[in-house]
């Protein structure tokens, strides 16, 4: 092992220990850091140079990766940089070197009956199959949860009042941060569907995993993200739907009824609540476009 790669194994050690991240975020770290490694053969990260990351920020830009993707790059050497600095007591020499500003991408949100249109499309037949991806698809829109935390949600996560309907779901977001989500009537009811229904009959090997698939394990991301992205199809849905699509819908139909932005900074785990805030640009947009097309004063 090369020092530079005894640098980067350290460091994401270090974020697993330390910081607790989770293991999606760790791979794509050590993804962008070995590609720069292995563009630059560098072998000590406290000797990295300015014109060494601009030269990579160039490289990046000419195989077509977008300015967040570069941003992310960047943020992630200068951090092993600044990491490997403290560790030897040496100057970090790009610690002032900033990552190209990317423009703000706002959330797309499907709107409510593109949602309805979406899990009215989970209903195949009355067969466990289409019992538990209503419930996934119910419970995806209804928390405002993402893809990974529904996935690794575990059947002790499920609140229910005296053994009876489903309340609340607790879900564990990045960091290890856990929070609990209340459930809406109709995740609630998709949810105790497939608990008395569906669940019971796919029972095998893992008892603890709340989504399960016909081998009785755990039920994938790449299955989930397949059961939103099939509804979709049948839907007929115009729009590109995953997801992470029915969490920004969440967010963005919350702010536009009228939820204060720190309740949904809480709902959703942001750390902060400038992360949130990004969803009131959605709702101003469509604010604006009233105004636009209703006030005498706005119309051309």
């Amino acid at each position: 092992m090369t020092q530079s790669n005894s640098q980067i194994r350290e460091y994401l050690n270090f974020l697993i220990v330390e910081r607790g991240l989770s293991q999606n975020t760790i791979l794509a770290y050590e993804r962008d850091l070995a590609k720069f490694t292995s563009f630059n053969s560098i072998q000590d990260f406290s000797e990295i140079t300015s014109p060494m990351l601009e030269n990579y920020v160039s490289h990046l830009r000419s195989v077509g990766l977008s300015e967040s993707s570069i941003a992310r790059n960047v943020v992630a050497i200068r951090n092993v940089a600044t990491f490997t600095c403290k560790e030897l007591k040496k100057i970090n020499p790009i610690s002032e070197f900033k990552p190209p500003k990317a423009a703000i991408r706002l959330p797309k949100a499907l709107t409510i009956q593109e949602v309805s249109d979406l899990i009215e499309a989970t209903n195949r037949t009355d067969d466990p199959h289409s019992i538990r991806d209503r419930a996934i698809v119910e419970l995806l829109y209804g928390t405002g949860a993402r893809i990974s935390e529904i996935v690794n949600l575990d059947l002790s996560g499920v609140s229910k009042i005296d053994g009876g309907e489903v309340l609340s779901v607790r879900l564990e977001g990045k960091g290890g941060k856990v929070r609990v989500v209340p459930l809406g009537r109709y995740a609630q009811d998709a949810l105790d569907q497939y608990l008395v229904r569906a669940r019971p009959g796919l029972i095998r090997k893992d008892r603890d995993a709340l989504f399960l698939n016909d081998r009785g394990t755990r039920l994938s991301r790449q299955t989930m993200w397949k059961v939103v992205s099939e509804a979709a199809e049948r839907a007929q849905l115009a729009v590109d739907v995953s997801p992470h699509a029915l969490r920004h819908s969440y967010a963005t139909h919350l702010l536009d009824g009228g939820a204060d932005v720190r309740v949904v900074q809480e709902l959703l785990g942001h750390s902060s609540v400038t992360t949130t805030q990004i969803y009131t640009l959605v709702t101003i947009d469509k604010i604006r476009e009233s105004y636009s097309s209703a006030h005498p004063r706005a119309r051309d």
